[in-house]
């Protein structure tokens, strides 16, 4: 069996109908197309959104998850930036963790007095 080229216009073309086409399957879109199902799979790897069109016409996240591609900006947060921002996290968890610890005492102190005043 020879081995299909298919341009990347046809490609990304086949990935838009499935993510527009409300309620399309793989399959559907792969056998309409003429496709293998595992190359349409990879195309929505390669060139999908994550979206996809539900068979109410709603948009949801698919079902497969596209791949990151190199090309595509991955943000880097810079070393100075990282510790502060992990820094303030921590000074605001070791602040929630001791309005917690002030809350659990005064009702440990409030369950002591209620115990007591109730002597039967």
């Amino acid at each position: 069996m020879a081995r299909k080229n298919y341009s990347e216009e046809f490609r990304r073309q086949a990935v838009d109908l499935y993510e527009t086409t409300p309620g399309a399957t793989v399959r559907g879109i792969a056998d309409d197309l003429g496709i293998v199902r595992g190359t349409l799979r990879h195309w929505l790897e390669v060139y999908g959104t994550g979206k996809k069109t539900a068979a109410d016409g709603t948009l949801t996240s698919s079902p497969l998850k596209p791949r990151t591609t190199p090309s595509s900006p991955v943000r880097v947060e810079p070393l100075e930036q990282r510790v502060a921002r992990l820094e303030a996290e921590n000074a605001a968890l070791r602040a929630e963790t001791t309005k917690l610890t002030t809350e659990r005492e005064i009702l440990q102190r409030a369950a002591k007095y209620f115990a007591g005043e109730t002597r039967w």
